[in-house]
């Protein structure tokens, strides 16, 4: 035996060549021929023929097939060793390893090139596209039933996702609020209640509520279910927050600070937003103060609002917004103010009463002294600012309903008691001053 590679001699049996290490061929070189001519002797048995120019053909295109798998190396495919049979009239026959006879003589290249199963024939071009088109078609019926049961399970569950949604707490408040928009307002309320009883401490079926009961002008039933919501359900802050929507709708923000100032103090800590500082006063009011006083009010909030007629400083019209000092006079000033955040919510009320008492004069001076006089006389009183002066001349106490003193008085013919009296503007009385006068004219 010869190397292909090297030319040296082998010994018989040698699968390697021992002085190049190639692998040693055992197959003898592919005779296309053979092919033909086994195709030709089996056409002639069962008169079948196939022209030769085919075999021609497609022993050519093996050849070439077998030269690319074998390369320069000498690579054997050992799947396609055959041998020779002897003796064999009807001509050369080439048998596989597995002891079957057929016209191609290689059970391995059967499987390279497509045949016809009924007759083991070559297939045309065109059965070959036709098939190639059966399989395509089977492969487009497999993506469009996969396609049919995804959209068959999605619609399901799509289906199962809406029943779960319409008995939902979401679902039932939308149905709600459906109907309020179509005025529905029995069908509304009823879809709201549904909800609060499934989620009782959430806002939105409390909100809902509400603007059922504010279409039908009832405002008072709105806001008993709410105070009930919150005493059941006094941990709950958005709860709280649907009595602050209502509170709000109404504009009665004044409730809000009222109703945080008895929440629990988690609840509270909670609704801070709503939450407002109480002003800060510059005064106490536990003094009596013997001036005038400014009072200053201070507050981190977006505004400060107070009244001094005792008024509501939040509600009420007379209200001022504080911008400077505040005046306190004499006598007893009430001032109430509240601070204002961004939500136009305003805090606790906070209330004060300052009492200024100014120094009174002790009893006012009157001239001519007491005494006799032959010869006509003017009584004068002096009247300090700030103060008025009242008088009598017939021994009675003067008041202020007695004669006010405009200026100097003549002093009447014959015996006189002359009081006068001195009063400011908070009404407060000074001491009574008496002269005893006795007018004898010749």
């Amino acid at each position: 035996m010869k190397c292909r590679r090297c030319g040296a001699i082998m010994p018989e049996g040698m699968l390697r060549c021992t002085k190049c290490g190639a692998d040693i061929r055992i197959v003898p070189d592919y005779n296309p021929l053979d092919d033909v001519l086994a195709a030709q002797v089996k056409g002639a048995i069962d008169g079948s023929e196939a022209p030769l120019d085919s075999y021609e053909y497609e022993s050519e295109e093996r050849r070439e097939r077998q030269n690319r798998r074998t390369g320069a190396t000498g690579y054997v495919d050992r799947g396609t060793a055959v041998r020779r049979s002897a003796g064999n009239t009807g001509g050369t026959a080439r048998t596989s390893r597995t002891g079957r006879t057929g016209t191609m003589g290689n059970s391995r290249n059967m499987g390279r090139y497509p045949y016809d199963s009924t007759e083991r024939r070559p297939m045309t071009p065109e059965q070959r596209r036709k098939q190639a088109e059966r399989k395509r078609a089977r492969r487009r019926k497999r993506r469009l039933r996969a396609l049919i049961i995804l959209i068959m399970i999605f619609i399901l569950a799509a289906a199962i996702g809406v029943v779960f949604y319409l008995f939902s707490y979401k679902g039932q408040v939308r149905k709600g609020y459906k109907y309020l928009q179509s005025r529905e307002y029995n069908e509304a309320e009823d879809y709201f209640q549904r909800a609060a009883k499934r989620k009782p401490k959430r806002a939105e079926a409390y909100q809902g509520l509400v603007e059922v009961y504010l279409a039908q002008d009832n405002a008072e039933k709105a806001e008993t279910m709410l105070l009930d919501a919150i005493e059941k359900y006094s941990d709950s802050a958005a709860v709280y927050e649907a009595c602050f929507f209502f509170y709000t709708s109404m504009k009665k923000e004044g409730e809000i600070p009222l109703l945080l100032d008895e929440a629990r103090v988690d609840v509270a800590h909670k609704l801070s937003e709503y939450s407002a500082a109480a002003p800060k006063f510059s005064l106490d009011d536990g003094e009596t103060f013997d001036d005038v006083q400014q009072l200053s009010l201070e507050s981190s909030e977006k505004a400060v609002y107070y009244t001094t007629d005792g008024s509501d400083p939040f509600y009420s019209d007379t209200r001022t917004e504080y911008k400077e000092p505040i005046q306190i006079s004499e006598g007893e000033t009430v001032v109430k103010a509240v601070s204002v955040n961004k939500k136009n919510i305003p805090s606790l009320t906070v209330t004060k009463t300052y009492t200024v008492e100014l120094p009174i004069e002790a009893a006012p001076a009157i001239s001519p002294s007491t005494g006799q006089y032959d010869e006509p006389k003017e009584i004068t009183i002096v009247v300090p600012d700030g103060y008025t002066a009242y008088y009598t001349m017939d021994n009675s106490e003067p008041t202020e309903n007695s004669e006010v003193y405009v200026g100097p008085i003549s002093m009447p013919e014959g015996s006189t008691i002359f009081k006068a009296v001195l009063i400011n503007g908070k009404g407060r009385l000074s001491g009574v001053t008496t002269r005893n006068y006795e007018l004898t004219l010749y």
